[in-house]
């Protein structure tokens, strides 16, 4: 928080879910921007697969609140929440250039791509991961996996990307199921979020594929979670892959 104090910021935004925001980590986080002279509100109306009405209603308690900085705070719906609201924000969603959308009207997931909303500060704490509970872990788990193994073959991936993946693979291999029977165990945490972390740098810039495609058009259409999504159509769509690699 000292970081963000210096940078000349009068009043914050956080967006998160009504979970984290019962929970007390929202108010935590707006005590100590307030400690460094930063007026702060919470907006806590985020949902799973963030809509256009939940971006809009973002934007309308950061233009009641004046706010010249958002504060992501929770996973990838928080994150791409935040991003669809403003320029910049704190899943790998906290330091890509993506961010995904659902059309309620459409049911129609749409992403937008633009390095506008690459976020400028990003903090992975593992400790606060500790409370997810074991579905929740393994579905990121299993879509932070789907982004490296994506990006690893994506037409465009390049040896830092590959690196990158590689690496991912492996952690993930030997730390999610840990992660997942032995939710305060602080190694799989903290290896997991390097997981995740690099996971994003891959897809980042060699970006994703059919399996991604696929996980939008279900999660958008019927609301479904979009870890759950990646890990029932991965296996097949590498399957499908592979005739061809």
């Amino acid at each position: 928080m000292p970081i963000v104090g210096k940078m000349g910021f009068k009043k914050a935004l956080i967006i998160t879910d009504a979970d984290l925001a019962k929970l007390g980590m929202a108010q935590l986080v707006a005590d100590k921007l307030t400690a460094q002279g930063i007026d702060t509100a919470i907006f806590d109306k985020v949902q799973p697969n963030p809509t256009v009405g939940n971006v809009n209603a973002g934007l309308d308690a950061l233009n009641a609140h004046g706010a010249d900085l958002i504060v992501s705070l929770g996973g990838g719906s928080s994150h791409d929440c935040a991003k669809g609201v403003a320029l910049v924000a704190s899943t790998a969603s906290e330091m890509t250039r993506f961010t995904i959308i659902t059309d309620e009207t459409r049911h129609v997931k749409m992403a937008i791509i633009d390095r506008h909303i690459t976020p400028f500060l990003s903090v992975n704490d593992s400790d606060l991961m500790e409370g997810m509970p074991a579905s929740l872990t393994a579905a990121t788990g299993m879509d932070a996996l789907t982004h490296a193994v994506e990006a690893y073959v994506s037409t465009i991936a390049t040896p830092i990307t590959d690196a990158c993946a590689v690496k991912v693979v492996e952690l993930i291999a030997k730390y999610l199921p840990t992660a997942v029977r032995e939710p305060h165990n602080k190694k799989a945490r903290e290896q997991m979020a390097y997981a995740q972390f690099l996971a994003g740098m891959a897809f980042n810039n060699a970006s994703l594929g059919y399996v991604h495609a696929m996980a939008h058009q279900l999660g958008g259409f019927y609301d479904l979670p979009h870890g759950v999504c990646n890990a029932l159509l991965l296996p097949h769509v590498q399957a499908f892959n592979m005739q061809v690699a």
